[in-house]
């Protein structure tokens, strides 16, 4: 059954990939252009994120939805005149020309969070690319990465274009997720490190994104009003079930106190040792393992669980952390709305420990920095092994912002450091084979002296300087 499903799927995505194979760019544009459409649509949007809320438990409808049409918007924004069939660039001087050419069927694993905007914002650089894609998602947002498709199919059959580009396996489960990536020509692969894993050893060409969450590192020359704002609103953004999401905040000790009393007045709560205490024991009862039931979730119905007594307008727990370099499950992956919170004195003592805590929740993925020092800005990113580091901003601006130059994915790469084999973000250019012609141009001669420079003219001393022989 499961072998036979994702074959017909793999089979049927060929077909049709070789038939928009010959098709122009104008005919792509249209096509990623009405799929675009339809996902954004109010109706559709609102749809998909009260189906996500409903099936996977995680995170809120009104942000997903928001999520969706946001990330739908700046995708689009970023494919909008790329070109990416035929000629894609000319070097005369060189005498080379490119082609762009797609690579065929791909294979994409997707996560339980967000996993409307997750599998439309990777299926349409995939189809400005000509490529078929194939979902395998996550079990538990199986019927929401259905209605998904289904409403990008509809939209690619009011324009003409094979339904089946685009298309979900109707099994779940390792099994059917493992053979659809031995079956593709590419693999995406977006979740925890076990999916990422998985894709790796394969045997197909993939990506994997990275994992981890963003430490935050706020010095006393930060415009404190704006670092608040962007925190609180990251971290409790769609009850925090973004990779993205502030997870950890080391605050210069001078301005701790006021840091507090801002994220108070935001909305969040501050917990005290033993709540803090009674927090962790709620999400994770075996000191390791997430409580899978709790991931997601308000803040609220997190801090019920845990025994606290919160109002139920609270977006966010803080839990401090007073001694950041030692290792606890608050300084690892949380995927809820809950924010570490450590003070520091010394900024060299501050960037050791962004560094140091990544290593154990997710080396290479993120880190951000609130200050109104440009040279800490250049130390904090020159000793980190982070693939982005955020500038007074949300760190959320990590998937693509219009208020910077990052392109929007859902794909976060974490380089060699994280186990990838990309370092930063996932765009429509790692979707595309390259053919490049090369014709004949009059000879460079390369200049030996500017080369090789000292070593040349030492050389060339030598030579002078040696005897003839008798």
């Amino acid at each position: 059954m499961i072998s036979e499903s994702v074959d017909e799927a793999v089979r049927r995505a060929r077909v049709a990939e070789a038939e928009v194979a010959s098709w122009s760019q104008a005919g792509i544009d249209e096509a990623v252009a009405a799929v675009g459409w339809h996902c954004y649509r109010e109706e559709n949007a609102r749809a998909l994120a009260r189906l996500s809320e409903e099936e996977t438990g995680l995170g809120d409808a009104e942000a997903m939805y928001a999520l969706q049409r946001r990330r739908v918007l700046g995708i689009l924004y970023d494919l909008h005149g790329v070109r990416t069939v035929g000629v894609v660039e000319e070097q005369p001087e060189r005498g080379l020309v490119t082609l762009a050419k797609p690579l065929g069927v791909i294979a994409v694993a997707s996560p339980a969070t967000a996993p409307a905007p997750g599998i439309i914002c990777n299926a349409l650089p995939m189809l400005k690319t000509r490529n078929a894609v194939v979902f395998s998602p996550n079990p538990r947002a199986h019927r929401t990465a259905l209605a998904t498709t289904e409403v990008m199919r509809a939209a690619l059959a009011e324009v003409g274009a094979p339904q089946d580009l685009v298309q979900c396996l109707p099994v779940t489960g390792r099994d059917a997720g493992e053979r659809l990536m031995s079956a593709a020509d590419f693999v995406v692969a977006i979740g925890g490190s076990n999916t990422v894993r998985r894709a790796y050893r394969s045997g197909t060409p993939a990506i994997g994104a990275g994992v981890g969450n963003p430490t935050v590192l706020v010095d006393e020359t930060a415009d404190l009003d704006e670092a608040l704002n962007h925190i609180h609103t990251g971290a409790g953004f769609n009850h925090g079930t973004s990779c993205s999401s502030e997870s950890n905040v080391l605050v210069h000790r001078s301005v701790a106190d006021d840091f507090r009393d801002g994220l108070v007045r935001a909305g969040a709560h501050l917990c005290d040792a033993a709540e803090t205490a009674a927090l962790v024991e709620a999400l994770w009862p075996d000191g390791r393992t997430l409580d899978r039931d709790l991931i997601g979730r308000p803040a609220a119905q997190i801090a019920a669980a845990a025994g606290l007594t919160v109002p139920d307008k609270v977006s966010v727990l803080v839990a401090d952390q007073p001694d950041a370099g030692q290792d606890g499950p608050l300084l690892r992956e949380k995927i809820s709305p809950v924010l570490s919170l450590s003070e520091y004195t010394d900024f060299d003592e501050a960037v050791r420990l962004v560094q140091r805590i990544s290593e154990r929740c997710g080396i290479g993925h993120s880190c951000a920095i609130h200050t109104n020092r440009p040279d800490r800005v250049m130390r904090l990113a020159e000793r980190v092994t982070h693939c982005r580091v955020v500038v007074n901003q949300s760190t959320m601006t990590n998937t693509g912002s219009f208020s910077s130059g990052v392109p929007f994915t859902t794909t976060l790469s974490s380089g060699s450091w994280g186990g990838s084999g990309v370092s930063g973000n996932v765009t429509w250019r790692h979707f595309l084979n390259y053919t490049t012609i090369s014709r004949p141009v009059p000879e460079r001669v390369p200049d030996e002296a500017a080369l090789f420079g000292p070593y040349w003219d030492r050389a060339a001393a030598r030579t002078t300087e040696e005897p003839k022989a008798a």
